[in-house]
């Protein structure tokens, strides 16, 4: 019943700037970790940041200092708020989520739908 949805994606000149959204909705005890992936064509899906429930947060080499992830605990969403991008940017971006449903249930990896981004002049 869990779900993640993302939003946000679309085309973008190098050298911009977009803002990827996640919610999570449905049943919902806890939320653990948040993390955006990506995935290019050709290529397996990475990591591109994480960020867990008390604030810890680590990203990819090939997007620190132009990339930020953050969350709203109160909204269950998490961003992605991207700048300087670049082509090799370009991929589908997928939001995961370790989520709880019930207190007396166990948890669940979550994979929203994908978004994607596209960096081209």
């Amino acid at each position: 019943q869990v779900q993640l949805v993302e939003s946000g994606g679309g085309l973008v000149q190098p050298g911009g700037s977009v803002r990827l959204s996640c919610a999570a909705s449905g049943s919902i005890f806890s939320i653990n970790h948040m993390a955006w992936y990506r995935q290019a064509p050709g290529k397996q899906r990475e990591l591109v940041a994480v960020i867990t429930s008390d604030g810890s947060i680590n990203y990819a080499d090939s997007v620190k200092g132009r990339f930020t992830i953050s969350r709203d605990n109160a909204k269950n969403t998490v961003y992605l708020q991207m700048n300087g991008l670049k082509p090799e940017d370009t991929a589908v971006y997928y939001c995961n989520a370790d989520i709880r449903p019930t207190a007396l249930f166990k948890w669940y990896n979550s994979w929203g739908q994908g978004t994607q981004v596209t960096v081209s002049s």
